[in-house]
């Protein structure tokens, strides 16, 4: 999380060359993002803040050390407790950072539907299985080799949901949160009560206070407690980083050689950026940055007690209005692929994978599609999901509309890089009827009604939004 800081006030730490040289690169950016300056007009910014119990070159933290973190496995050791995507012009002039809630429930390429939170673990645990099975045997390689697969999975996993190319990405672990906060002598917050929370060590007085180490820790990963839970702690996120950054940018920092150094060795220890971008570069295009350009935000959500099919209560989101929430902000989304005409049923293969728990479903549906001139591709089952899906190729949406078609009833049409050329993969959930399949797809609607959830810890009506929080001044929160 502490990332944030480092990226958009980089001229204080970055002007050190030596950091530069000493930080740890890893190789996790596709090749449409990047560059000095991105086509689109604005960098995108990946930056995550991991529950990991290793520093950045893969090394096991000591006993004494997570001791003093509070770094149970409870909370689950490889998740990304913080995700934000940060939206920095071209021109440096300003920085929006949006929050993405960790619970929030999204499509994982590759892995299904589950709280985005968990996207890095999943691909992680695939590639170090793959590895070992390829005889890699040194615990340090396995660790950092998996971790990149780790972070490009969680990268194209908000790419899908954002809709924009991410450019650069930067993570940080417990140690460096904890090491960062003490090099630069705490972080001034303000709470509107006094909180006491055995479940991340919380425990604080009402009012303005600094705090660092073990406590700042404490205090950004706190739910249990408050109002809104998951959602609170983000706003608990945005106003320490507004103030880490108000501290950074500080005279008191950024003059004392101390302090610098102390800062440089535990970015060293606990940062991880891509390999290839030029943050030194980058830093000269933030030097006239100032705190009040500084902007921190949170995607909308639809239900902060989603109740997922395997995954227990979750944040729900809706891409299209995460997506147009960016773009208002004054994001401009990655340029969508030129779009192929659809091809004729018989040079589509069709692969049809039941995730809805209703047996036989994916064989009654392949059947009836091979009937309707398609070639039958693999018939399976997937993870379980509520939704039913078609997914193409990047480029094949119209393959993927006229297979939608043939289902009958609203079924959304995704893009995914997982799915082979020529083919269409039909995910089916619990929404999809199975007499429509005996009927052949033409006398009813396919599609059972939906019911649409009600934003059970959204704003309380009749209260003004929250407004967007920046690095002038201090905030109090819940």
């Amino acid at each position: 999380m502490s990332a944030l800081v480092m990226t958009v006030t980089g001229y204080g730490w970055a002007a050190m060359q030596g950091l530069v040289n000493g930080m740890t690169m890893a190789d996790v950016i596709g090749d449409g993002g990047g560059g000095d300056l991105p086509a689109d007009g604005a960098r995108n910014i990946l930056l995550v803040g991991m529950d990991s119990r290793t520093d950045a070159q893969g090394n096991p933290l000591s006993e004494e050390m997570l001791a003093k973190l509070r770094a149970g496995v409870a909370d689950g050791e490889l998740n990304t407790d913080t995700l934000i995507f940060v939206h920095i012009p071209n021109d440096g002039s300003k920085a929006v950072a949006i929050s993405l809630p960790r619970d929030s429930y999204v499509s994982i390429p590759g892995f299904g539907e589950h709280k985005i939170n968990s996207a890095y673990a999943r691909a992680k645990f695939a590639a170090r299985a793959k590895l070992q099975e390829e005889g890699v045997t040194d615990p340090r390689e396995l660790e950092v080799r998996s971790n990149q697969e780790g972070a490009k999975t969680l990268i194209a996993t908000v790419e899908d949901l954002t809709g924009f190319t991410i450019d650069n990405y930067a993570s940080i672990n417990l140690l460096g949160f904890y090491d960062i906060t003490k090099a630069i002598g705490g972080v001034d917050v303000c709470l509107k009560e006094p909180v006491s929370d055995p479940y991340s060590g919380a425990n604080f007085e009402a009012g303005p206070q600094t705090i660092s180490g073990f406590k700042a820790l404490a205090f950004v990963r706190q739910r249990h407690g408050l109002l809104r839970g998951d959602l609170d702690r983000v706003v608990r996120q945005q106003v320490f980083m507004a103030g880490l950054a108000r501290k950074v940018l500080s005279a008191g920092t950024l003059a004392d050689p101390a302090k610098l150094n102390d800062l440089m060795d535990a970015i060293k220890k606990s940062v991880v950026v891509n390999q290839g971008w030029d943050v030194l570069g980058f830093a000269q295009q933030l030097r006239g940055l100032t705190g009040g350009q500084i902007q921190f935000r949170t995607i909308p959500v639809v239900d902060t007690e989603y109740e997922t099919p395997e995954d227990g209560q979750a944040v729900q989101v809706d891409p299209d209005e995460v997506r147009e929430f960016i773009q208002g902000l004054g994001g401009k989304p990655k340029d969508a692929k030129p779009q192929a005409p659809a091809p004729p049923a018989s040079e589509i293969t069709v692969d049809v994978l039941n995730g809805s728990n209703i047996t036989g479903l994916a064989g009654s549906v392949s059947e009836s599609l091979v009937g309707k001139g398609y070639v039958q591709g693999e018939v399976g089952n997937a993870s379980p999901r509520s939704t039913t899906e078609v997914q193409v190729p990047e480029g094949q949406r119209a393959a993927g509309e006229k297979v939608a078609g043939d289902l009958g009833g609203e079924v959304e049409v995704e893009e995914s890089p997982d799915v082979p050329a020529g083919h269409v993969q039909v995910l089916l959930g619990p929404d999809y009827s199975a007499d429509q399949v005996a009927s052949g797809g033409a006398a009813e609607p396919a599609m059972q009604p939906r019911t649409v959830p009600v934003a059970k810890q959204q704003q309380p009506s009749g209260e003004p939004e929250d407004p967007a929080i920046t690095a002038n001044g201090v905030t109090c929160v819940n």
